[in-house]
Parts: C-alpha cells; structure tokens; sequence
C-alpha cells in the first residue's frame, strides 16, 4: 500500500459527510475510490454515499449498519475493525468547519499517492519517511497546505518537463539540406493530396481542401447567426457515417473519432441539435415531442447512429487553459480523436486566474487572454497532428464594416494569427439581396440568407470571397449555394467532392 496516506483527514471527510450528507451535492467537491485507500475507510465512506444517493432522509449508524447487513463481505470489514464504536468516535471528534482543509489534504495525498504508483520519488515535495529531520518536515507540511492541488500538480508536471526538455532540447535541434526527402513528398502528394476530411456542404471543401490535420479553423459571428450549429454540422460530418438527405438516409464517408467542447450548453442541448441535422428534422419539433410526418423514426434513427458514433462531448463551462489541453490529451489517447470542435474562444474567471498565477502579472487584458487560447490550440494541432475548428464572437464595429476580417473579432484580432483558416458568418442584409439582386435574376440562382466571408486561408487561392448559403438554422444545416468577390460578382468555383472510403468493421 502506498505510504502516502493522512488517516486523520480521511477520518474528518467522513465523519462531516456523515453529519452532513448534502456536502456530497456540493460541486466544489468530488470523490472517487481512490481518495479512500483503506479498505475500511471505503466501506464507510461508500456505504453514506450510497445511502445519500438512494434518497435516505437521515443517515445514522443505525442505517448504515442494516445497510451492510445485505452485503456479507463489507459487513464483515465493518465489524472487525468495530465500525459501531469507530463511527461514534468519528462524530463526537469531527470538525465540520475545517471540511475544506481537511477535503484538500486528501485530494492531495490522492494526487501524490498517484504519481508514486507511476514511480515517481515525491520526497522533494514531501518526504513521507522523513522522521529525523522536523524542520523540513513541518517546511513540507507548510508547503503543502500553502498551495492549491492544482499548483502541486503542475510543479510535478513542470519537473518532468524540465527534465524532458533537457534530454531533448539537443534531440530536436537539426538541420537538414532542404531537397531532403523532396522527392518522396511528391509521390506521397500524387498518391495522397493534401486534402482534409469534408466539411459539411459544398463549395466549402474546394475553398478549404477540407478539414486538415495540423490544421485551425475559426468560424466566427454575431449571436444568433449560428457559429454553434455549424460546428454540431461538422462535428456529426466527421464522426457519423449515415445522414438524412434528399428524402432518403444515405452513406457519410466513414467515423472519424471526433471530440466537442462545449462551453455554455448542457449535453441535451448538444444532443437534440445532432439529431436534429442528421435526421434534418427541426429541433422544436424534438424537443416539444410534436413531429410531422415520419420525423419521430428519423430522429430514432438519428440517436441509434450518434450512439454507435465515435463522437464524445466534454462540457467545460469555467475552464482553464489547462482543462482545454487535459481534455483534448484525454480524448486522443482514450478515443484516438483527430476532429476537434472546439466551441467556443472566450475568456472566463477560471482561466483569469490561472494565466494570472502563472505569469505572475495580474490584470492580464482580455486580447492577451484569448491570443494565448488561440496560440494553445494552434500548438496542439502541430504536437498531437489533430484538426481543430472553434469560433468568437464579433465586437460591436461588423455592423458598419464594410472589410470584413480579424479586426472585427471580438476581445483580440490578434487571435487571426494562428489560424489557417477564418470564416465570418453574417445573416444576409438588405443591401446584400440589392448587390446580389441583378446576379440573382441573370442567373435565376437562389437567394441566401446567410453569407460567410472567408478572410484568411492560408495555402489556398480563395480567400477575401463571400459564401451565399440557404441556412435551415433549425436542423444545422447551412448549404453554400454560390461564390462572389465583394462587389457581388460570380467567382466560378468547381465544387470539390472529397472521397472517403468506409473502415473495415464500421456498419
């Protein structure tokens, strides 16, 4: 068993939540297993957590005892470590109003018993066999009850990096002559263009060459336009492989493993918009029950291909830079995800906190903020070979503007400078449908309701172009229809049908 254990904190987490079950409720606590080494300290500890969530008024020893009653083996841990007097013992010493301290001492032994189990030797931080020395002992001590479990684990994680830095800093320093390897790219671009999964409609593909590894997008707009809805567009494109098109359900390339952050809407809300442009059913009718026609069985069928989809949202409504970065880690080695959708840049208290803490300068402005977020995500794309899209907000001036780029993002324009690929979204205007009027009309096309202005793009020909799109809003669904320059003149454009071919195993 590992040593790094505080018996007298385990024994006050316990005892408070049993005088006071609520604090399990609580979301600035959270507990696993493993916070609880002992095995009768998980017996106690489990036996009120369960009990709290099966909707027991009151919780007692009485209560705990008939629990353990119909579980033979944790009964028979109770009784030999004398779980009655224990408990009373327990209540009659705890201090309830020094919870959180004690709640941190155990998420801290948590965090070190952990990386102990790895092998890694902690005793910088705190050496648990140290019994001559009590200075530095009570120094250890001090230190650990003067940081957070945030800071200590990001001074164990920085030393591993400056370690591995140090090795390889050397490593990766090389030149090389710059034909080297050239001619090996060029077969690799005959056989393999360099050509990204499809987003979601047409044109955009031939305007982007599709959803690149190592690549960023932004797709920014107003509130309203539909920044969200997009994502969720290519997000289902990416991951499933059966869509509701033309009257009819057909294939969608294969199932990419594809990860969306959300920042501001719960799971349903994620959910009911999937189902929604899948089944290209709208989402009122979802989620008011209330279906026309055959609805009902595509939002059905819908549901069975997102369960069987390699798609998984994280929801990080007060997120840190780090919480980002651990998530997407996370996702690419539990789920190999190379799709990211990221929704959406912006600032938060956590992550105020969190830059202010490690840069040491408080009072940061927003538009340093958000140029580090934009920087992070660019620098994940390059580390870990992934593809990413997210969005911003406009500020106030895209209402006069008549050039529209980075300069109308709202917080930081600098945020631009790392993306590969930027997109504004506006809702058509009535000055739009008067430019657009004698094209539309010479050419009978169709008339938009939504345009996307494509500022940057880099390694493509097309860029400072409108995108008309006919927008079904409600079913995510956003279709270009038609390229102009600024002054409403038809930019020809061959769409670009990007071939994808099923994996062996997916249905």
């Amino acid at each position: 068993m590992s040593k790094y254990i505080d018996t007298s904190a385990i024994i006050q987490v316990i005892g408070s939540v049993f005088k006071d079950p609520s604090l399990l409720d609580d979301n600035r606590y959270s507990f696993n297993e493993t916070d609880f080494p002992e095995r009768f300290h998980k017996v106690l500890f489990g036996t009120i957590y369960n009990l709290h969530i099966l909707g027991a008024k009151k919780i007692d020893i009485n209560a705990i005892e008939d629990y353990l009653a119909q579980r033979p083996k944790s009964y028979a841990i109770y009784k030999t470590n004398k779980g009655h007097e224990y408990l009373q013992e327990i209540l009659d010493k705890n201090m309830i109003a020094a919870f959180d301290y004690y709640y941190n001492r155990v998420k801290k032994m948590s965090l070190f018993r952990a990386y102990s189990e790895i092998g890694l030797d902690l005793s910088w931080i705190y050496d648990i066999d140290n019994i001559f020395d009590a200075q530095k002992k009570q120094e250890q001590e001090d230190f650990i009850d003067n940081h957070s479990l945030v800071e200590l684990a990001d001074m164990i994680d920085n030393k591993i990096s400056s370690i591995k830095n140090g090795i390889l800093d050397n490593v990766n320093h090389k030149s090389m002559q710059a034909g080297d390897g050239i001619f090996d790219l060029l077969t690799k671009l005959k056989e393999e263009p360099a050509i990204g999964y499809p987003l979601y409609g047409p044109l955009i593909n031939a305007v982007t060459r599709g959803a690149r590894l190592k690549k960023f997008y932004l797709r920014s707009a107003p509130t309203g336009v539909g920044k969200t809805r997009s994502m969720i567009a290519d997000a289902c494109n990416f991951a499933c492989n059966k869509i509701y098109k033309d009257g009819k359900w057909v294939p969608n390339g294969t199932k990419e493993p594809t990860l969306y952050i959300t920042t501001e809407q719960e799971k349903d809300e994620i959910q009911t918009m999937m189902m929604a442009f899948l089944a290209d059913v709208d989402e009122d009718h979802i989620v008011r029950y209330e279906y026309d026609m055959g609805e009902e069985k595509r939002v059905y069928e819908a549901a069975n291909i997102i369960a069987d989809s390699p798609i998984y949202i994280v929801t990080l409504p007060n997120f840190t830079m780090k919480d980002i970065e651990n998530s997407i880690k996370a996702e690419i080695r539990e789920h190999n995800v190379k799709y990211i959708c990221h929704d959406y840049i912006h600032s938060s208290m956590a992550i105020l906190g969190e830059i202010s803490s490690q840069s040491g300068v408080k009072g940061l402005r927003e538009d340093n903020i958000l140029f580090m977020i934009s920087t992070r995500l660019k620098d994940i794309c390059n580390e870990y070979g992934v593809f990413i899209i997210s969005s911003t907000q406009l500020n106030g001036d895209y209402r006069d503007a008549k050039v529209y780029d980075q300069n109308l993002l709202r917080g930081a324009k600098a945020i631009a400078d790392k993306i590969d690929v930027g997109i504004i979204m506006f809702d058509v205007m009535p000055e739009d449908l008067e430019g657009l009027s004698p094209l539309i009309q010479k050419k009978n096309l169709e008339t938009p309701d939504v345009k996307m202005v494509v500022y940057k793009n880099r390694g493509n020909k097309y860029h400072n172009i409108l995108l008309w799109c006919k927008a079904k809003k409600h079913s995510c669904r956003f279709e270009p229809l038609y390229i102009t320059d600024y002054s409403y003149r038809i930019i020809p454009v061959q769409d670009m049908e990007i071939g994808v071919i099923e994996k062996k195993g997916d249905q």
